[in-house]
């Protein structure tokens, strides 16, 4: 198999610690370009789709993939460049706001809010839920990284955004790659990318939200099977 290039845009952390497992499972024929958001300043969707298209103008034709939040801002880059990209990976990620019921609250979702549930959730009994100190460790390295006004940007966009028509525009392949036990977006969200796209398989990985890093090998067997199909 001739070297393919994988786009790939993180989810509400911004940075490249949440995707090393999955970049280390990948077989040595994909070239993973990770995209990270800028660590402050604006950070809505329409800011950090520039970063997006001039990843992309490095590699005229790739596959771009978004995790969580990053998967809209996949669809708007696929849409503004449909001649260079060959298919698009959505892993537990949604075209519109994932959790409806949230979307009247999405102004509250303010800096001193999200610093609030950071801390919750630095606690020991609710790092203990996680299934791997590789896990712990890079999201303490993105805790660090990445403070509470530009997450909260981040929210508010995710909870504001949709994306259906820029998917309806994509004539190219996607594969939706989910999660058995996600809790943060909802499987309805599959339902809206299976409507909207013209072509869409869905694959099920086992593991929470974030399976793409505790669970990678699995993830990257079929993001290279999709890559090899569609290349």
């Amino acid at each position: 198999m001739k070297s393919a290039t994988l786009v790939l845009l993180p989810g509400l952390d911004g940075t490249a610690a949440m995707f090393r497992p999955l970049l280390a499972s990948l077989p040595p024929w994909i070239r993973p370009v990770v995209v990270t958001y800028p660590p402050s300043g604006p950070n809505g969707y329409d800011d950090l789709l520039p970063l997006v298209q001039r990843a992309m103008a490095a590699a005229p034709r790739c596959h771009v993939l978004g995790w969580s939040f990053g998967g809209p801002l996949a669809l708007m880059a696929a849409a503004a460049n449909p001649t260079a990209v060959r298919g698009i990976i959505l892993c537990a990620s949604f075209a519109r706001a994932p959790r409806p019921d949230l979307v009247p609250l999405r102004f509250a979702f303010r800096p001193p809010v999200v610093a609030a549930i950071r801390a919750m959730r630095r606690a020991p009994a609710v790092l203990s839920g996680y299934p791997t100190e590789d896990l712990r460790r890079a999201r303490s390295e993105t805790w660090r990284q990445v403070g509470a006004r530009v997450l909260s940007t981040r929210t508010r966009a995710a909870l504001g955004v949709d994306t259906r028509r820029h998917l309806a525009s994509c004539s190219v392949p996607v594969l939706y790659v989910a999660a058995s036990r996600d809790r943060v977006v909802p499987r309805h969200n599959i339902d809206d990318v299976r409507a909207a796209a013209h072509r869409c398989e869905v694959v099920t990985i086992e593991g929470p939200h974030l399976a793409l890093f505790t669970n990678a090998a699995p993830a990257a067997a079929h993001i290279a099977d999709f890559m090899r199909r569609t290349a």
